[in-house]
């Protein structure tokens, strides 16, 4: 059945609020803003500015400006429409009354991302997460060790930490040796452009072959499959159209001309000589491989990290180590360079025991960490680290069939609980934007990875609060329920007495 509608638009004056102008206390986002500590933010915000200039946004419209963009997977752009649009969202940034109009620039944003550095980030995260957990573990110290310890009442293991690593690719194009040569002559002959403007008229500009350049490019470019030889080949006259290049820029830089570029051409101009050593070296050397090596000239901070997965074997962006403690995300590690991430598990376990007060009892981390020298750091403060135990199986005899078969279950039962910091990834990654961060600098990319898991932890606390104000519900319900069929009954036998009694 369908009925139809008259299909008019209402006038303005007719459209009907349905809150009364008043804010909901359960919406999520009233409820979400109860859960940060924005006067201990304020703090740490403020002391990134002195006493000149002009006044800047408070660190709740910074901070929750990054919250409601991560969560609503904006731009920045319509981040700021959304929150002109939103009383609800202007709540959540501190605002006193609603505001129809824009709060701030969109470019500020970026600033906002300057501003909040990792270690702020990290702070502000652990403090939500002990906010949010200090009911439940009133028994628990969460306030950080002084690393004075006292021997008879020293705190007992306890608990389980997860770790593991993983990539946050950048958005970056996927890189070759040929493109990365072109894309490094096209701003080399940008930048001649640069500094002969002074001089049209005046001067012959410096030869540069570009139309040839692009040419040579594009017929190795284009070809489905290319040889070896044929990228090889093209990959060397590339080099040496950037190498003539780079010579003009020389010439012309002995007569004063950098002065000419602005503060994006000279940072290229750095980044594009050090592309060319590096690809002139790997290329004499017949090597794929160098230390530090550039894939992006936008971004060359940007490293290549093997991961050795099926689907992508090299990504390019942050490495990060993490940690996963019932439930919430920690991140300790931000890395641009690869390195393996089993040398972050003694520092990963005392963080966990500068933020608890005790070692955790076991340690789930994959194969990689089972190393000799984590295995005997573990033992020695009694934790015990998942995973099969190194060297042979050990041969099943009827003495030690039992204790193997619950060694094996043991096993199973670790990588299970290990799977928690895989949904920890794959939230981050499908659900935010962990799978590619858009930032361009490497301090605001990792403000953005760093949001990321904040934002994940106060999503899980909001499903918390959720799910027990609908148990508290339930409860209220069953109860109701059980005292109206009590005063049913409690009727029935009222009247059903009232008779017997009428009856002679």
């Amino acid at each position: 059945m369908y009925r139809k509608t008259a299909g008019n638009q209402l006038e303005f004056e007719d459209f009907c609020l349905p809150f009364g102008g008043k804010l909901r206390s359960d919406n999520r986002w009233v409820i979400l803003s109860k859960q940060i500590p924005w006067q201990k933010i304020e703090q740490q915000y403020s002391a990134n500015f002195n006493g000149m200039g002009c006044p800047a946004k408070p660190a709740r419209v910074a901070l929750g400006s990054l919250i409601i963009k991560e969560r609503l997977g904006t731009t920045d752009r319509e981040t700021v429409q959304q929150i002109a649009e939103n009383p609800y969202l202007q709540y959540f940034l501190g605002f006193d009354e609603y505001r129809d109009e824009i709060p701030f620039d969109p470019s500020l944003m970026v600033f906002f991302r300057k501003r909040f550095t990792q270690e702020m980030l990290s702070d502000i995260n652990e403090q939500i997460v002990r906010n949010a957990t200090a009911a439940e573990k009133e028994d628990k110290s969460w306030e950080k060790s002084s690393g004075e310890d006292n021997d008879d009442q020293k705190p007992s293991n306890g608990g389980k930490l997860i770790i593991d690593a993983t990539c946050t690719p950048a958005d970056v194009a996927y890189p070759t040796d040929l493109n990365l040569l072109n894309d490094a002559r096209e701003k080399t002959d940008e930048i001649i452009d640069a500094m002969h403007q002074s001089f049209i008229g005046r001067r012959q500009r410096p030869r540069t072959y570009r139309d040839k350049a692009r040419r040579d490019y594009l017929a190795v470019a284009k070809q489905k499959k290319p040889s070896y030889k044929k990228i090889r080949k093209a990959i060397g006259k590339q080099l040496n159209y950037l190498r003539r290049n780079l010579q003009h820029i020389e010439k012309m830089a002995e007569d004063g001309l950098l002065r000419c570029l602005g503060k994006r051409l000279y940072r290229l101009l750095l980044v594009i000589n050090e592309v060319y050593r590096q690809q002139r070296l790997m290329y004499e050397n017949g090597e794929h491989k160098i230390a530090g090596r550039i894939v992006s000239l936008s971004q060359p901070h940007v490293r290549p990290i093997v991961r050795g997965k099926s689907k992508s074997p090299v990504e390019f962006g942050a490495k990060i180590s993490t940690a996963v403690v019932d439930g919430f995300g920690f991140v300790d590690t931000i890395s641009w360079e690869a390195y393996n991430e089993s040398g972050d598990l003694k520092g990963q376990v005392e963080r966990y025991r500068e933020r608890f007060g005790f070692y955790p009892e076991s340690v789930h981390a994959d194969k990689i960490y089972r190393t000799r020298e984590n295995l005997q750091y573990c033992k020695a403060n009694g934790i015990r680290l998942s995973g099969h135990p190194l060297g042979r199986p050990k041969t099943v005899t009827a003495e030690n069939a039992e204790a193997l078969k619950l060694e094996k279950k043991q096993i199973y039962r670790d990588e299970i609980d290990r799977i928690a910091i895989e949904g920890k990834f794959g939230q981050g990654k499908r659900r935010f934007s962990l799978d590619r961060i858009m930032a361009k600098l490497a301090g605001t990319s990792e403000t953005v990875i760093m949001v990321v898991f904040l934002v994940m932890n106060l999503e899980k606390i909001l499903a918390g609060l959720l799910s027990f104000l609908l148990h508290v519900l339930h409860s209220w319900l069953r109860c109701r329920q059980k005292q109206i069929a009590a005063s049913l009954s409690a009727c029935r036998g009222c009247l059903l007495y009232a008779q017997l009694a009428s009856q002679p």
